[in-house]
C-alpha cells in the first residue's frame, strides 16, 4: 500500500522517468486499496470484540451519547431515544457513509431472531423473521442493551488504542475491550472482495466455559474442547443432525456445513384428529419461506420453455397432496413460530407427513460455516475454533494488563497527592504563613517540604474545609486503601498467574450474570431422503425413431396368454402405433424398477427412470422433455434395462471398454459424460454383454465381435475387456488401417449379424456363425481377417 496521494498518481510525468505510473499499475494499486478497504473497514468482524466497523462505531457512538442500559450513574436506565438522531451522530462523527447502511446494522443489532444476544434495546417495529422490513428510523428509538457493558464498560481505562476520525475532529476505538468473544457469541455475515465470512451464534455459557479451560490449560486437545462447544446455538433454536465428527471438522479447517431442521410437536385434537405444529425453525428460513415452497409445490407453475408441468411437478404434486391437506401460519408475539400442518386424514401416518415435508422444503437445510475475520495481527484469515479462541484470550489478557497498568498509573498519582497533603496537614501554620508572605508560594513550597510540581500545584489549590482535622483521618483511609490497591495491581502485572486467575474470575462472573439455556438441540440425524414407491411389476419400454417413449405393462408372452384367452390375436411390436413419419426403434421388456438409457453423439449418457415414464396409451412423451438435453447433441441410441445389466460401449475409433447399468446411471437430468468421442469420431451402437430382465433373460456373452468400415473382422475373448465404471475411451479393440473405422462391436456367444450397405445403396445383412468367427479369432488389438463381404458394414448386433 502506498500512501501518495491519488491525485499525485494522476499527475503526468516526463516520459521515462522514475515516477512514471502506467494505467495498469495505477488500477492494480487502486484496486487493491478498494479491496483492503471493504475487507478491513466494512465487510469483516474482527476477532478481538466480534464487530465490523460500523457496529463498533454506533455502540461507541451511543455510549457517548449516555445510552447505556443503565444510564450514566449506573442504577437508572436511560431513556432511548431516536433511531434517526443515533444515526445522524453516528454519521457525522465516525462513518461517512449511507444513512441506510448505518440504520441497517443498527437494525440488525436489536434483532433477537438475527443475534444470539442482541447489543441494542429497541423499540417499535424492528423488522421480523419472515422478511418485513424496520420501520423508518424516525419512528423507531434504541438504547444499549444490557449485555452491551461487556463490550464497552473499560473503554475509558487504557485498554484499547483511540485512532482520528474521518476528518480528525475526535478519535474513536480501533477496537472495543470486550470480556468475552463476541465473535463467537452472535457470530457474523458479510461478503468482501474475494473472501467472505460465516460465523454462527453460539452459546455464552459453553463460550465462557471453553475460555476458562483453555487458559487453565493452554494444552487442552482438541477434542475436549469441542466437547465444551459442542455445536452453534443459533436465535431461533432448531435441530443441528450432523455428527460430532462433521462438527469438529468443521471447527478444525474453519469452515464446512451443517444439515440443520426445524423442531415440532404433535398436537392432538378431538374425535383422533391430530395436527403437526412446527415450533422452531433453521437459521434463515421463515415460515414466509416454508409456506412459500409448499404453495409452489401444491400449485406449480409451468416452467420457461414448457408447454405443461412435467411430470415429476405433477408426482411432486401428489405426493404432497396425498399427506397435507392445508397448513397456516398462527405466529405471534406469544409464539414467535407457529406453523400448523394438518394431515389429509388422521390414519396418515406422523412420520411419512413429517418426512414429507423434511425432504421438499427448507424446514431441513444445511448451515454454513466459514470462520474468516481480521485477526489478532490485523490480517484477514480463515481460523479454526481453537484459534478464535487463542487469539481472544491473548488479546484480554494484553486488555487487563493495560487497564492494571492505567489503573496503577492512576492510583500512584493519587497517592502521591495525598502525600503531600498529609505533610502539610501536619505544618499548617508554616505553609499558611509561606502563602501569605512569600511572592511565588509554589516554589517556596517545594524548596521547604521537598514537594513535587504537582503537590505544590494541589496543596495551592485545596479548599479551606479540606484543612480540618477530620480530612487527615479520611486521607490516610484513603491512603491505605490505594496502597493495598497498589500491591494488587504490581502482583497482577508482575505474576502472569495472577492475572490467569483474574481473568477466570472476570469470565465465571459475566457469565453467571448473562448466561441463559442452550436454544438450539444437538442430535445427529440422517438426512431425510424420500423415496418414491414403485410397484415392482413387468413392463414394456416403447421407443420410437424420433425420440418417443412409453410404457405398457406386462411382456409379450402376457399378452400372448391374455389374448389366447380372449380369443383375439395377440399383440407384438408390429402393433404399435407412432405419430406419422415415425417408426419402431425398439422395445425393451423390463421391470418399472428399472431404468432407461438414452445415449447421445458426444458421448453424455442420460437416465430416466421408467417410473416416470408415460403409459402406454398414445404416443408416449418425447424424451427430450425428460432431460436436459445439450445444445447440437442427437440421441443414437436407446436401451432400458436392471441395474446390473452390462453393456459394451465403443467409438468409431476403435477403443472400447463395459460398464453396467448402474454405473451410467445420474441423478441429474443433464446426464453423465461416459464416453470419450473424439473429434471426428462417432458413437457406435451399445451392445449387451448379459441382461437378466424380460421374459427371456440374455445369457452373459463370451467373445467380442468387431467389424470395420474396410470389411475386417475380429473376434477375441470377453475377458479381454475390461469395467470402467467412471466410463473413459477403453482399451483398443481393432487395429485400424487409415481412412478406417470401427462400424460396431458386440458381445455373442454363438453368431453375429453385420449390417450395410451394398453398391446400389440397397441395405445387406449377414450372419456370421461360430465357425466363421473362429476364422477371425485373434488377440485384442489386432487388426483382424478381412472378410468377404460384398457390402460395407455399418452395425454389428448379437443374433439370439
Amino acid at each position: 500500500m502506498t500512501d501518495q496521494p491519488i491525485i499525485d498518481l494522476l499527475t503526468p510525468s516526463e516520459p521515462g522517468s522514475d515516477d512514471e505510473l502506467n494505467l495498469a499499475s495505477y488500477a492494480q494499486r487502486a484496486y487493491l486499496e478498494y479491496a483492503l478497504s471493504v475487507v478491513k473497514g466494512r465487510a469483516l468482524p474482527d476477532v478481538c470484540d466480534g464487530q465490523k466497523p460500523v457496529q463498533r462505531r454506533i455502540l461507541y457512538a451511543m455510549s457517548r451519547m449516555g445510552l447505556g442500559f443503565g444510564g450514566t450513574n449506573g442504577n437508572v436506565g436511560a431513556k432511548p431515544v431516536k433511531c434517526a438522531r443515533v444515526v445522524g451522530d453516528v454519521l457525522g462523527r465516525y462513518h461517512p457513509h449511507g444513512d441506510s447502511a448505518a440504520y441497517d446494522a443498527l437494525v440488525r443489532m436489536a434483532q433477537d431472531f438475527s443475534q444470539r444476544y442482541p447489543l441494542i434495546d429497541g423499540q417499535g417495529n424492528f423488522g421480523s423473521r419472515d422478511g418485513d422490513g424496520a420501520a423508518a428510523m424516525r419512528y423507531t428509538e434504541a438504547r444499549l442493551a444490557k449485555i452491551t457493558s461487556l463490550l464497552l464498560d473499560e473503554i475509558d481505562e487504557g485498554t484499547v488504542d483511540f485512532t482520528p476520525n474521518y476528518d480528525g475532529s475526535t478519535e474513536e476505538p480501533r477496537r472495543l475491550p470486550a470480556r468475552l468473544p463476541f465473535a463467537l457469541l452472535n457470530g457474523a455475515s458479510g461478503i468482501a472482495v474475494g473472501l467472505a465470512t460465516e460465523i454462527p451464534s453460539h452459546n455464552l455459557r459453553e463460550v465462557a466455559d471453553a475460555c476458562v479451560a483453555l487458559i487453565k490449560s493452554p494444552t487442552l486437545t482438541e477434542d475436549e474442547l469441542f466437547a465444551l462447544v459442542p455445536g452453534p446455538d443459533y436465535p431461533g433454536g432448531g435441530q443441528i443432525i450432523s455428527s460430532a465428527g462433521d462438527i469438529a471438522d468443521a471447527y478444525r479447517s474453519g469452515r464446512g456445513s451443517l444439515k440443520c431442521r426445524a423442531r415440532w410437536k404433535i398436537e392432538d385434537l378431538a374425535r383422533g384428529q391430530w395436527q403437526l405444529v412446527v415450533t422452531e425453525l433453521p437459521p434463515g428460513v421463515s415460515t414466509q419461506r416454508v409456506l412459500e415452497e409448499i404453495e409452489d409445490i401444491s400449485n406449480p407453475k409451468v416452467k420457461a420453455g414448457k408447454k405443461a408441468l412435467s411430470l415429476e411437478q405433477n408426482q411432486l404434486k401428489a405426493t404432497l397432496l396425498s399427506v397435507l391437506d392445508g397448513v397456516r401460519d398462527e405466529s405471534s408475539k406469544d409464539a414467535a413460530v407457529r406453523l400448523v400442518c394438518e394431515p389429509k386424514t388422521s390414519r396418515i401416518s406422523q412420520q411419512e407427513l413429517i418426512n414429507t415435508l423434511l425432504a421438499h422444503t427448507s424446514l431441513e437445510t444445511s448451515s454454513p460455516i466459514n470462520l474468516t475475520m481480521i485477526g489478532l495481527d490485523g490480517r484477514p484469515t480463515q481460523k479454526s475454533l481453537r484459534q478464535m479462541f487463542t487469539e481472544w484470550i491473548a488479546f484480554r489478557q494484553t486488555t487487563i494488563e493495560r487497564r492494571s497498568r492505567h489503573r496503577l498509573n492512576k492510583v500512584l498519582e493519587r497517592i502521591h497527592i495525598l502525600e503531600g497533603r498529609a505533610l502539610v496537614l501536619l505544618n499548617i501554620d508554616e505553609v499558611i504563613a509561606i502563602i501569605r508572605q512569600a511572592d511565588d508560594p509554589k516554589a517556596a513550597l517545594i524548596e521547604r517540604f521537598k514537594l513535587s510540581s504537582a503537590q505544590a500545584e494541589d496543596i495551592l489549590e485545596i479548599r479551606l474545609r479540606q484543612l480540618a482535622r477530620l480530612e487527615a483521618i479520611k486521607i490516610e483511609q484513603e491512603l491505605s486503601t490505594l496502597r493495598t490497591e497498589r500491591q494488587k495491581l504490581e502482583e497482577i502485572l508482575g505474576s502472569p498467574a495472577t492475572l490467569r486467575r483474574l481473568m477466570i474470575k472476570e469470565i465465571e462472573l459475566d457469565a453467571k450474570t448473562f448466561a441463559d439455556p442452550r436454544r438450539t438441540l444437538i442430535q445427529a440425524e440422517k438426512k431425510v431422503v424420500l423415496e418414491v414407491k414403485v410397484v415392482d411389476e413387468p413392463v414394456t419400454v416403447v421407443v420410437s425413431q424420433k425420440g418417443w417413449v412409453r410404457a405398457q405393462k406386462g411382456w409379450a408372452k402376457d399378452k400372448v396368454a391374455a389374448a389366447a384367452t380372449n380369443g383375439t390375436s395377440s399383440a407384438t411390436p408390429a402393433d404399435f402405433t407412432f405419430k406419422a413419419g415415425d417408426a419402431l426403434y425398439g422395445s425393451f421388456e423390463c421391470r418399472t424398477v428399472d431404468t432407461l438409457l438414452a445415449f447421445g453423439s458426444n458421448g453424455r449418457v442420460y437416465s430416466v427412470p421408467l417410473s416416470l415414464l408415460p403409459g402406454g396409451r398414445g404416443d408416449g412423451q418425447p424424451i427430450t422433455s425428460l432431460i436436459e438435453l445439450e445444445a447440437g447433441t442427437q440421441l443414437l441410441y436407446y436401451f432400458a434395462g436392471p441395474a446390473s445389466a452390462s453393456l459394451l460401449l465403443c467409438s468409431s475409433g476403435g477403443y472400447g471398454f463395459m460398464a453396467t447399468v448402474e454405473q451410467m446411471t445420474s441423478k441429474f437430468k443433464a446426464g453423465k459424460a461416459f464416453v470419450t468421442v473424439n473429434a471426428g469420431e462417432t458413437l457406435c451402437a451399445p451392445s449387451v454383454v448379459v441382461c437378466d430382465a424380460g421374459s427371456v433373460p440374455l445369457p452373459a456373452a463370451s467373445h467380442v465381435a468387431c467389424a470395420s468400415t474396410g470389411g475386417r473382422i475380429l473376434s477375441f475373448e470377453l475377458s479381454e475387456l475390461r469395467t470402467m465404471p467412471n466410463g473413459g475411451r477403453g482399451l483398443m479393440l481393432i487395429d485400424l488401417e487409415d481412412k478406417d473405422t470401427l462400424a460396431g462391436a458386440c458381445a455373442y456367444i454363438r453368431s453375429v449379424s453385420i449390417e450395410g450397405l451394398g453398391r446400389s445403396g440397397k441395405p445387406r445383412e449377414e450372419t456370421l456363425e461360430i465357425r466363421s468367427l473362429n476364422n477371425a479369432r485373434a488377440v485384442r488389438g489386432r487388426k483382424g481377417k478381412l472378410a468377404d463381404l460384398g457390402f460395407k458394414p455399418q452395425r454389428v448386433s448379437r443374433v439370439l
